[in-house]
């Protein structure tokens, strides 16, 4: 598991803990979970080590990760789409620019349909 500090709000959902953040945080305090302040967060925000944590919720967060390793991103075309462009080669965006001034988007189309 690459993770090794959780705040207690990304622990709320896990079964077996308790659904408010001041549920987990009354917990940890009973059970002397290993903890530290949360960096970049004003107040009192704590995350808490993943030794700490009791071992159902361990197995179920690491099923948790297993799961989001996997997961698609899906961008938006137009950001592919700057991407590409961006990727090419100064003499390639002329072409690409004059053959779509000259064919238009349909001729580009129709040329890759072609193939």
């Amino acid at each position: 598991m690459d993770k090794e500090w959780f705040s207690a709000k990304e622990l709320i959902h896990s079964p077996g803990l308790p659904s408010s953040t001041q549920g987990i945080n009354q917990m940890a305090r009973r059970q002397g979970w290993k903890h530290r302040r949360r960096l970049g967060v004003q107040g009192k925000a704590l995350e808490y080590h993943i030794d700490s944590l009791p071992k159902p919720i361990l197995k179920q967060l690491r099923l948790k990760e297993d799961a989001e390793k996997y997961s698609l991103n899906q961008q938006d075309p137009f950001t592919i789409w700057i991407e590409a462009y961006r990727q090419l080669t100064d003499s390639e965006r002329e072409k690409l620019i004059a053959f779509l001034f000259r064919e238009g988007i349909q001729g580009l189309i129709k040329r890759l349909s072609n193939d």
